[in-house]
């Protein structure tokens, strides 16, 4: 079978998700991904779907091992981690796959990305403010480097706030869908 690589970006889940979904419908199919390389072979058009989760834990953690192993034990493939992001797939044939059958876990799932997005938000403020106040200090090849690290740091913040605020957007209109069906 033949590879394609593929590198690309994605701050928001859902793009990459639906992406990897339209390269799936072409008869590309993910078999590895390492952060923003993504490697897949030809196959049938449409035979897998994909899928993104924010696991509660690091892959390796007892607690998402077993819940790994459920997934596969279920028909679905595990392809990929990062970080505690992981890809899976499952065979179009097998029927519709959704992760989230209630209201209640993808609720919990989004809260689990917003609290994710707010940290590396936080992290990244924290080390625009440091770099900038080192930055302005007076040891001058120091603080061109510093600057510019805050610089980064700044546009990576700037970056995450719309992708937080659409995480949250879609938290709030999943709370009150579920308060309309209690």
């Amino acid at each position: 079978m033949s590879k394609h690589r593929v590198i690309k970006f994605f701050i928001n889940f859902e793009k990459e998700e639906a992406w990897l979904n339209e390269m799936a419908a072409k008869g590309l199919h993910l078999v590895h991904y390492t952060f923003g390389k993504y490697v897949f072979e030809e196959g049938k058009p449409g035979e897998y779907i994909y899928r993104l989760e924010l696991l509660d834990n690091l892959p390796f953690h007892p607690e998402s091992k077993d819940y790994l192993r459920f997934m596969e034990d279920n028909g679905v493939k595990h392809i990929a981690s990062i970080f505690r992001w992981v890809y899976f797939r499952k065979k179009a044939a097998d029927g519709p796959f959704d992760i989230y059958s209630d209201h209640a876990s993808r609720i919990a799932h989004y809260k689990r990305i917003c609290i994710f997005t707010v940290s590396i938000l936080f992290i990244n403020l924290m080390a625009a403010l440091s770099n900038f106040s080192l930055g302005l200090g007076l040891h001058s090849t120091a603080s061109s480097f510093n600057l510019y690290v805050s610089l980064v740091n700044f546009v990576i913040v700037i970056i995450i706030i719309p992708i937080l605020w659409s995480y949250w957007k879609r938290l709030k209109r999943l709370k009150e869908e579920m308060q309309l069906f209690e």
